[in-house]
């Protein structure tokens, strides 16, 4: 199917297609019409330039494309974590780029209703492999293993599932960062974001016991780790007496919430650090720009599929666990104590 056909549908320019399905850094100021295009190019079965690639590869042009599908594991939306939207953008243009399809975008209401109603995969949907973006439920792994058999996951954090995946180690990206505030001469720093089951908050502790600072736990903010508790946690600072010279939060997106309060709501002489991880586009487009650890998304995509058609390819069996690097960004949002 050609790109001419995907512009008519999509109501667009042929230049505006291909930007948004060739061009690996290109966003369309219209999300709308992006997500648009994608869902054409996907209905359409688009891939690009086929038969050119496929004979440089010495692949059949001829033969069936894979299908894969995609499962959100921890939120109902990408809206609620920029992260992995900016990470499934990634993720299309990969799956594009290696002549795949992508199959269902599912999420954990999706699953679950599945279940819950015992109701079968639908077997005219049915994918090659399954990619899973965050931690997954364990008990949907078993049943999710016997319908795809393949599975690859990539998070931010390890995990003991006996399935690939492609990581960057949260503690390791926690550590690193409050190490930096710590040389900045911080000594009181505040952690807001998920105390349950999130790596970055055991990376937060280790970092203080490192440095032997006590753990104040007034300075614990507990979230679900969106840009609104950011804004609300950090009002509530602004409220105590005894304020940190420095905050860390989990991810980006809290962090911007925490940035949006201290933009709109001033409080004379009072301005903490504030540090993150995730490294999503709008970090850079903050006023002042957030300093954060890069989590490098697009390695983590390309690194996930090829596990993944290794791997349907017949090519390793046991479960293959890929760690990359993470790395600082020092920007303008932390200052000397």
């Amino acid at each position: 199917m050609s790109l001419k056909e995907i512009a008519r549908r999509a109501g667009t320019s042929v230049s505006t297609v291909s930007r948004v399905l060739n061009q690996e850094n290109y966003h369309c100021s219209d999300q709308e019409l992006e997500q648009r295009i994608w869902a054409l190019a996907k209905e359409l079965h688009y891939l690009p330039n086929p038969a050119a690639r496929s004979l440089k590869q010495g692949k059949n042009p001829t033969q069936k494309p894979l299908c894969f599908d995609v499962f959100l594991t921890r939120f109902p939306s990408l809206d609620q974590d920029l992260f992995f939207r900016e990470l499934y953008d990634f993720l299309k243009k990969e799956l594009l780029c290696q002549q795949c399809l992508l199959g269902r975008f599912l999420t954990l209401p999706d699953i679950t209703a599945m279940l819950e109603n015992r109701q079968p995969f639908s077997p005219e949907n049915s994918a090659d492999g399954l990619i899973l973006l965050g931690k997954c439920p364990p008990e949907l792994i078993t049943p999710l293993k016997n319908h795809y058999r393949h599975l690859v996951g990539i998070d931010r954090n390890p995990t003991d599932f006996v399935y690939d995946e492609v990581i960057c180690n949260g503690t390791t990206a926690a550590v690193t960062a409050v190490n930096y505030l710590v040389s900045l001469g911080h000594k009181k720093i505040a952690y807001i974001g998920d105390c349950s089951y999130e790596a970055r908050y055991v990376g937060y502790y280790q970092a203080l016991l490192s440095h032997q600072f006590p753990l104040d736990h007034g300075n614990i903010y507990p979230t679900s780790q969106t840009r609104e508790e950011g804004r609300q946690m950090m009002q509530m600072i602004l409220q105590k007496k005894e304020k940190p010279s420095a905050i860390f939060c989990a991810n980006d997106s809290t962090a911007l919430g925490v940035l949006d309060c201290l933009n709109t709501t001033r409080h004379k002489g009072y301005l903490p650090s504030v540090i993150s991880i995730d490294n999503i586009r709008e970090s850079e487009e903050t006023k002042p720009m957030l300093t954060t650890m890069d989590i490098p998304k697009k390695q983590m995509a390309h690194q996930a599929l090829l596990l993944l058609l290794d791997r349907v390819r017949g090519g390793h069996q046991e479960a293959v666990r890929t760690e990359l690097p993470c790395r600082l960004l020092v920007r303008e949002s932390c200052f000397l104590a």
